[in-house]
């Protein structure tokens, strides 16, 4: 057979790993920390894996790699200038090789998301030679994009900019107009300096749509780190986790918490997290909980939102949600919640003063509100918190309104004016995180559950843009 590449899609932390294959033997590249599917869809194919190899030493979620290595025997291809605790297959620019009479890997040297990143140039034999078929390009080349530069410290942002640059320009000389791109991340990865712009993409493609193959060094230098919004904090553990060597994962169920032991957790300051859709949780919900649905990126949120290492404890409708949850979690080193509570909210409060409801609106009732006519039922607004990222602030936001990000908010809750707030964010998600962290701090909150896009339309003031 023709080799085949299978893209293993991580939508929860925009990325995706793959694994390659020419029916018999496999090479996988960035894999996640929750192996089991590669090895499932190795198990698919009926092939073997061989060779397991990373891009870079990835800073945005815990690698698979080293564990798939040890279960499979495969060789555990890291770049050789990567200082790691752990034997590998030291690889460097040039190197090549050949995993079966059908498939090779070229090395080429990638540096700019991190110093020591690598691509890998996927060939397939034909007519007793090679033919490249794509590349993986780890935080290189992404599809309209490229990985952000900044991760290592703004100290070398600048530096690496300059190498994302020259290295992109590189894949675009090595490489056919046809071959594929294959990238780790930029499906919504806070490791792209900006949203991939296809599901798809050649190297053809990229020369036409990609502004580092189309702009001089200087100007893309320019145009990529004044584009550069903030990356969640729990990135900072890693990079080391995975130099380390990362353990391997145990999913298997955290203990039950019942009423009265959710209650003690939410008093001693612990992340008691409700992972139901944010409707259900402004129907209902035990109140000091946080709101971070698994609908949404809840483990982005939840690692860059807590103080690292903090006890958490999952609420769910049922044990399949939690067991989803924790699965999210482990892949940024989140391993063992403290404990987990499946059903309703009747059933995790102590009694009927346990629970609480979360006041919801929509745009148009901010207009109204805004124009002095409240509607009935909610309260007026006296502060308008916009929770989304500094880039979609300066794109445009409403008259008026305060800016504290998500992430922020809990250090800067006694920054948001006195009154009664009403919270928006780009979607409604993040407004009901914010929503309540700030009812957990004593505030009369709305949280509005509408798309930024309907806000003008809709009547709502908006800031004069620049």
């Amino acid at each position: 057979m023709a080799v085949q590449v299978s893209v293993i899609a991580t939508s929860s932390l925009g990325d995706r790993s793959y694994l390659a294959t020419d029916g018999q033997v496999a090479v996988v590249v960035d894999p996640q920390r929750d192996v089991d599917r590669v090895l499932a869809l190795a198990g698919e194919f009926g092939v073997r894996v061989t060779h397991v190899v990373e891009t870079h030493i990835h800073n945005d979620y815990v690698s698979g790699g080293l564990q798939l290595a040890r279960l499979t025997g495969a060789e555990y291809l890291v770049s050789a200038y990567d200082e790691v605790g752990f034997d590998r297959m030291p690889v460097a620019d040039g190197d090549a090789v050949v995993v079966s009479e059908e498939l090779r890997i070229r090395v080429v040297a990638t540096p700019g998301h991190t110093f020591h990143h690598l691509s890998y140039v996927l060939d397939e034999a034909s007519d007793g030679g090679w033919s490249p078929v794509g590349v993986f390009t780890g935080g290189s080349l992404l599809f309209g994009t490229t990985g952000r530069t900044d991760l290592l410290g703004q100290q070398h942002a600048h530096e690496l900019a300059h190498h994302q640059h020259a290295s992109a320009r590189r894949l675009a000389d090595l490489l056919p107009d046809g071959a594929e791109v294959w990238p780790t991340h930029g499906f919504g990865s806070f490791c792209s300096a900006s949203q991939a712009d296809a599901p798809e993409s050649t190297i053809g493609r990229e020369k036409q749509a990609n502004q580092v193959l189309r702009l001089a060094a200087d100007d893309f230098v320019t145009e990529t780190l004044a584009g550069l919004d903030a990356h969640p904090a729990y990135y900072a553990h890693m990079g080391v986790a995975n130099a380390a060597g990362p353990a391997p994962v145990d999913l298997s169920p955290v203990a039950r918490a019942d009423a009265g032991q959710l209650r003690d957790r939410i008093a001693a300051g612990e992340w008691v997290v409700d992972l139901r859709h944010r409707k259900a949780y402004a129907a209902s919900h035990l109140a000091g909980t946080v709101s971070l649905g698994l609908d949404g990126p809840m483990s982005t949120w939840l690692g860059w939102l807590i103080d690292w290492g903090v006890p958490i404890t999952l609420l769910a409708e049922t044990p399949q949600q939690v067991a989803d949850a924790q699965r999210e979690l482990v892949r940024i080193g989140i391993d063992r919640p403290a404990a987990r509570a499946t059903g309703t909210p009747d059933q995790w409060a102590t009694d009927h003063a346990d629970l609480r409801e979360l006041t919801v609106a929509d745009f148009p009732a901010l207009a109204a509100a805004q124009a002095g006519n409240t509607p009935a039922g909610l309260p007026a607004p006296q502060v308008i918190l916009d929770v989304r990222m500094t880039n979609e602030w300066r794109a445009g936001h409403i008259d008026g309104a305060v800016h504290i990000p998500l992430p922020d908010l809990p250090q800067r809750l006694a920054d948001v004016p006195p009154g009664t707030v009403w919270v928006h964010c780009g979607s409604g998600y993040r407004a009901a995180a914010a929503a309540s962290l700030l009812a957990n701090a004593g505030r009369e909150v709305v949280a509005i559950d509408d798309m930024f896009g309907q806000a003008e339309q809709s009547g709502v003031t908006m800031a004069p843009t620049a």
